[in-house]
């Protein structure tokens, strides 16, 4: 298990502060999460913690470099650039 936190990351001290394990560090405004630390908040049966407190789209991924949150996820709108979306 790994999770990474990419240069989307905003430095807004959340994942830090939710973190169960202390799994987050952070130097200035860069942010990594400590690999042998972080279980993914399996300890807990409630998914990365990190993650679901995040307000920023792809800045937490997996091992895979799959985005917890991905484009769109957070802010409701679509991002195939053929929809529109209208509003009433």
């Amino acid at each position: 298990m790994a999770l990474s936190i990419t240069k989307a990351c905003i430095a807004c001290f959340a994942c830090k502060e939710v973190c169960p394990k202390g799994a987050v560090s952070s130097a200035g405004n860069n942010f990594s999460i400590i690999e042998h630390r972080c279980d993914e908040c399996e300890s807990l049966g409630k998914g990365p913690q990190c993650a679901q407190i995040c307000p920023v789209e792809t800045a937490i991924v997996d091992a895979k470099g799959q985005a917890f949150n991905p484009p769109g996820s957070l802010t409701g709108l679509p991002q195939d650039p053929n929809v529109i979306a209208f509003s009433s």
